[in-house]
């Protein structure tokens, strides 16, 4: 049983000019809309994340609570569930895929909200990685819209080390012989399982190797875990879906597009929204200098960052109880 719905958006004009044919999006709903409208959460996806996956998020007894608001959890382009090269239409699948920038994700998102749902704001915009990517940019783009947000782990725009970073992995994915360019006849397995191994060097600090805590996810070493990590890149990823992603990753700058024509600051500026940055000191590639530039131009932010070994990964639902707690405590301060 198919447990969330499509909004089909039909023919979209993206920021690049070039048509996006027949494009759909995702979602799941989590509790109810009020009389006032005024209790919407809304919950982008992440690099490797789908609606299912921003469960571990959600709960009775946690900051977003289904019994208190609605929440609408959406799933990126790219991800398999929302249009993806591996289920566009012929002409736009695989290779043939368009770029697609966060500013086209969250130009569509706000189609959904405000022609399916007819809401007019929202309370929270929040997310770990390129979900929290994603609450910059409805910041920036409907600043009269989004009352808060709560980016963890991520950032406004991707600096170039960060960029690099995601060349390497690209690299690793890319060198398969059975990539061909992209218009491979079964996916190309080498190359995802190089990925994956590749990507969890990156995923944790250093000191989550040192500390050994690879055995608190059940791992007897750091071998099991880039095996499972490699696995679970070839078993669950089309390898075109990964790449459209990190495309759409590179080019995030909530500077792009009509309204600021790449100036940054004059951008990050515009953010009306209350904000809280959230990264956490040992992430390798989102750092907490860049949240802390951004801060000094964010009217109404602040900088709360969290220390942990688990780097990156410390947000992912179930890997660290501490930074839940003071998640959805500052996600509580926003809300009130």
């Amino acid at each position: 049983m198919k447990n969330y719905e499509k909004f089909k958006l039909g023919n979209v004009k993206l920021l690049s000019g070039k048509v996006f044919r027949s494009a759909e999006l995702a979602y799941k709903t989590y509790g109810k809309l009020n009389k006032k409208a005024s209790n919407v959460i809304v919950l982008p996806t992440f690099y490797t994340g789908n609606h299912l996956r921003n469960e571990g998020f959600i709960g009775k007894s946690r900051a977003i609570n289904p019994n208190k608001y609605f929440i609408i959890s959406i799933n990126m382009f790219g991800n398999g569930f929302s249009s993806s090269p591996n289920n566009s239409t012929l002409n736009q699948s695989g290779s043939k895929f368009p770029t697609l920038t966060l500013w086209d994700n969250i130009y569509c998102q706000h189609k959904l909200i405000t022609e399916k749902f007819k809401i007019k704001k929202i309370a929270l915009v929040t997310g770990w990685s390129m979900a929290g990517c994603q609450s910059y940019q409805w910041a920036a783009q409907y600043p009269n819209m989004v009352k808060a947000i709560l980016p963890f782990c991520a950032s406004s725009k991707t600096s170039i080390h960060n960029h690099v970073f995601l060349e390497g992995v690209k690299a690793a994915l890319t060198a398969d012989r059975n990539w061909n360019k992209g218009n491979y006849k079964k996916q190309p397995i080498a190359g995802l399982k190089a990925f994956g191994r590749v990507y969890a060097g990156w995923a944790f600090s250093q000191n989550f190797y040192r500390k050994k805590l690879y055995k608190k996810l059940g791992y007897k070493n750091s071998e099991e875990l880039l095996k499972d990590w490699a696995n679970d890149h070839a078993k669950n990823w089309d390898a075109n879906n990964l790449l459209s992603k990190l495309k759409t990753w590179q080019l995030n700058d909530i500077s792009k597009g009509p309204m600021y024509n790449n100036n940054y600051i004059k951008a990050l500026k515009s953010i009306k929204a209350k904000t809280i940055l959230m990264p956490c000191n040992e992430d390798l590639y989102f750092r907490t200098a860049d949240n802390e530039y951004e801060r000094k131009f964010i009217t109404r932010s602040s900088l709360r960052p969290f220390d942990s070994s688990f780097g990156h990964c410390v947000a992912n639902p179930g890997n660290d109880k501490n930074f839940e707690k003071e998640l959805d405590k500052n996600i509580k301060e926003l809300l009130n």
